[in-house]
């Protein structure tokens, strides 16, 4: 559930609705049992936090597990699910949107496998909350100090305070060898710079980059205390919203006289720290990328994968680029519909390793969602193994490690355009239209464009292999035969409105040093003309390019 804060605020017993819908859905199973509860520390958090507390009293939950100030990254909630053996999880988070009074807030249920609840759930949900009669909640309110560890009596009820960012470490300490990262940070042509936005990631980060790896915090770690409006900045990391880091690492507009000032390596994190934007001095690395990257080096590089991988999955609008790495070493590959649910079934089945989203989302089967530390991380891990050998100054880079990728597989030039703040109604014609044009296979446009001949126009639909449930309507596809994609995406993560994202790939063996703009815009003016994206939806231009 995604609204802006103040529907939660004004509208009677908004939260406390939905909340009673998920403990009913969840039925005399819930009796007894262990729930985690954080969020990302946006406006509403705490207040939001202390309700939730007293209705799982009410409804007969056994213990609540919370932590300081109720801060929990989405990725540290699925670990503590999973290490917990808990019951299951709420998430309070609006994800990468804007936090405040006048922005946005969020709730989502994860189940007992610590991902996000299934649509059979989540759909069960929907149908109470349409015909709730009532809420149960205390009339006491529980005192503890969520500043200090230890267990808490609330009635009936355990309340547990955990130490949620020593837990998420731990953990991170166990999937990566961190020994060749200290090496590499210590370096005297190494630096880095890590911008949590103000989010939740800042005290993970402090912890990972300054505790353990004995870094200087106040140098690596940018807007690391988390705000409840995230500094009024917009906390998504992309070349956009993630402005500062942008234009430090020299990726932005203005790019410093002095290049040896622009840190090697830099990241940033969302929100709720699930996301991850990952940089290299004067170098922008694509989800896309980085996912295929970290997939092809990760049995050499990550200790947690030292086995093998089972497995790699993609959402569908991706890019193709870790199809490459799978199939070069003969790894399993999934296609699967924006969502991070659909990969967790492939994990609960043992099939899947790592997955990826173009929209920043990176992870792997340590947890059920994803884990933008951890991607940053895997990139350290990466950097490290590539300079265990290299002299001072003469340290391999994020840009070579890429470009080195690109000389092996060939290079998918991607783009995605995000048209927000569109109407519901105009996002509703953009597709019938475009459902009409393929059932009349009306491609008049290509005929301009001789260079693109179409291999195939559908509407992306998704049967899962673990439990046969199918997804409809997950993206409008133009697939050209040299396997260039023109796709067309209707987006639910606002609050409000419906944002329209358009994607734009194109393969190349052997051009290799185009930018990405020229690469890719004869199938840009396609995409534009055939759709009619913007004459239906009134919008000029996109209002984030990635």
């Amino acid at each position: 559930l995604r609204k802006k804060t103040k529907v939660f605020e004004e509208q009677a017993n908004y939260l406390e609705n939905f909340i009673q819908s998920i403990f009913d859905s969840l039925g005399e199973e819930l009796k007894g049992k262990t729930l985690v509860l954080g969020g990302d520390g946006r406006y509403y958090n705490k207040h939001a936090c202390s309700i939730i507390i007293r209705m799982a009293a009410a409804n007969g939950v056994g213990k609540m597990v919370v932590s300081d100030d109720f801060l929990m990254s989405t990725p540290c909630v699925s670990g503590l699910i999973r290490d917990m053996k808990a019951f299951g999880g709420i998430i309070l988070t609006a994800s990468h949107n804007p936090g405040g009074k006048t922005e946005d807030f969020g709730v989502k249920y994860n189940g007992s496998n610590g991902g996000p609840a299934t649509s059979l759930v989540t759909d069960k949900i929907f149908e109470l909350s349409k015909e709730i009669k009532k809420y149960k909640i205390t009339k006491e309110i529980p005192e503890f100090n969520t500043k200090t560890p230890g267990c808490y009596k609330f009635g009936g009820m355990d309340i547990e305070v955990v130490d949620a960012v020593g837990k998420y470490a731990a953990k991170m300490m166990k999937i990566f060898d961190f020994e060749p990262i200290k090496k590499l940070v210590g370096r005297k042509d190494f630096s880095m710079v890590y911008d949590s936005m103000h989010g939740v990631a800042g005290p993970f980060a402090r912890k990972v980059f300054g505790d353990i790896l004995g870094m200087d915090v106040k140098e690596v770690c940018m807007n690391s205390i988390p705000k409840e409006d995230f500094g009024g900045g917009h906390p998504d990391p992309n070349l956009t919203y993630a402005h500062d880091l942008v234009e430090k690492m020299g990726v932005g507009e203005h790019v410093p006289e002095d290049e040896s000032k622009i840190p090697v390596f830099g990241a940033a994190a969302d929100g709720d720290a699930d996301r991850n934007m990952v940089l290299g001095r004067k170098f922008f690395v694509t989800p896309s990328d980085s996912l295929a990257i970290i997939c092809d080096k990760a049995k050499e590089c990550i200790k947690f994968f030292k086995g093998g991988v089972k497995g790699v999955a993609r959402s569908m609008p991706t890019s193709g680029a870790v199809d490459l790495v799978a199939a070069e070493q003969k790894i399993k590959l999934f296609e699967v519909p924006t969502g991070w649910k659909y990969f967790g079934n492939l994990m609960d089945n043992g099939d899947l390793s790592i997955c990826g989203e173009e929209s920043f989302g990176t992870g792997s089967n340590h947890i059920r969602e994803k884990d933008g530390l951890w991607a940053v991380l895997a990139w350290l891990a990466i950097l490290a193994k590539e300079n265990e050998n290299t002299e001072e100054g003469k340290l391999v880079g994020v840009g070579d490690i890429v470009k080195a990728h690109w000389a092996k597989y060939g290079r998918n030039y991607y783009t995605r355009y995000d048209y927000e703040g569109c109407t519901k109604e105009a996002g509703n014609t953009l597709f019938d239209g475009m459902r009409k044009m393929i059932a009349e296979n009306d491609f008049k446009v290509l005929d301009k464009y001789p260079d693109y001949k179409l291999k195939a126009a559908d509407e992306f639909e998704y049967k899962d292999p673990v439990d046969g449930s199918v997804a409809k309507k997950q993206g409008i596809r133009l697939i050209m035969q040299d396997g260039s994609r023109i796709i067309f995406r209707l987006s639910g993560t606002g609050s409000v409105g419906a944002t329209v994202r358009m994607y734009i790939e194109q393969y190349s063996k052997d051009n290799l040093d185009a930018k990405p703009a020229e690469a890719l815009k004869p199938l840009i003016e396609i995409a534009l003309e055939w759709s009619k994206l913007p004459e239906v939806t009134g919008k000029e231009g996109p209002t984030v390019i990635t």
